[in-house]
């Protein structure tokens, strides 16, 4: 069985850059032990210990739209259910459970989802 190490979503609103564009389509791969021991060295986080997954979110988000690159500047401007939903997708990824329970928002509906394609409407 091939491991899978990276994983594609779409933003539930999705970043809104300065020219207005807006990229939702993504893809975040695995973090490894690096990914969460060096943002413990970095002043933003030992100030606020909030602003760890801004910085971990900014290091395995390989890919947001059209953007160039992701850096902590996004990560930052994300509107708050978007940093929620990305939280938690880094959450289930990284714990070995790549499905997620899901709760359809018009009609109620619970269904499991494999991460791949979450979020897509």
């Amino acid at each position: 069985m091939e491991l899978k190490t990276e994983y594609e979503f779409v933003l539930p609103r999705g970043y809104v850059d300065k020219d207005g564009n807006v990229h939702r389509e993504g893809v975040m791969r695995l973090a490894t032990a690096r990914d969460e021991i060096v943002p413990l060295n970095d002043l933003r986080v030992q100030r606020n210990r909030a602003y760890l997954i801004i910085v971990l979110l900014a290091n395995v988000i390989t890919k947001l739209g059209d953007l160039p690159e992701v850096h902590t500047g996004i990560i930052e401007n994300l509107f708050a259910g978007d940093l929620r939903f990305l939280e938690e997708m880094y959450n289930r990824i990284n714990e070995d459970e790549a499905v997620v329970r899901v709760t359809c928002p018009e009609c109620g509906a619970v269904f499991e989802r494999e991460f791949g394609r979450l979020g897509e409407s």
